[in-house]
């Protein structure tokens, strides 16, 4: 079965909404083995000022027992780290992405 790595970059609330959407759905109704999401770049700092169209998502995700990964150099460099840690698990994400491509994962970059 398939195993899917979305990767949240854009700046554009609706374009990461497609994301989000897609992951949880993928997860709610086992459209494939597993997903893993991991934010980077822009979205980071949204997600960090509380945007409350991301928290919905970052919720449902959570009630699914999916914590998104977020780069910790991003939000080190940007200042939001400790802003971003209740939403995310912040981590340095360049091994991580690597680790999943290596098992598999398929991407899904937005």
């Amino acid at each position: 079965m398939t195993k899917v790595l979305i990767i949240i970059s854009t700046a554009e609330i609706e374009k990461a909404l497609v994301g989000f959407m897609y992951a949880t759905n993928a997860l709610k109704y086992k459209w494939v083995e597993n997903v893993e999401v991991i934010l980077f770049g822009p979205i980071e700092k949204k997600i960090a000022q509380g945007d409350g169209r991301l928290m919905i998502w970052i919720e449902k995700l959570k009630e699914l027992n999916k914590v998104p990964y977020a780069c910790k150099k991003i939000a080190e460099d940007e200042g939001f780290e400790k802003a971003l840690m209740p939403y995310a698990k912040v981590e340095y994400v360049g091994k991580i992405i690597s680790e999943l491509l290596n098992e598999g994962y398929i991407p899904m970059v937005f």
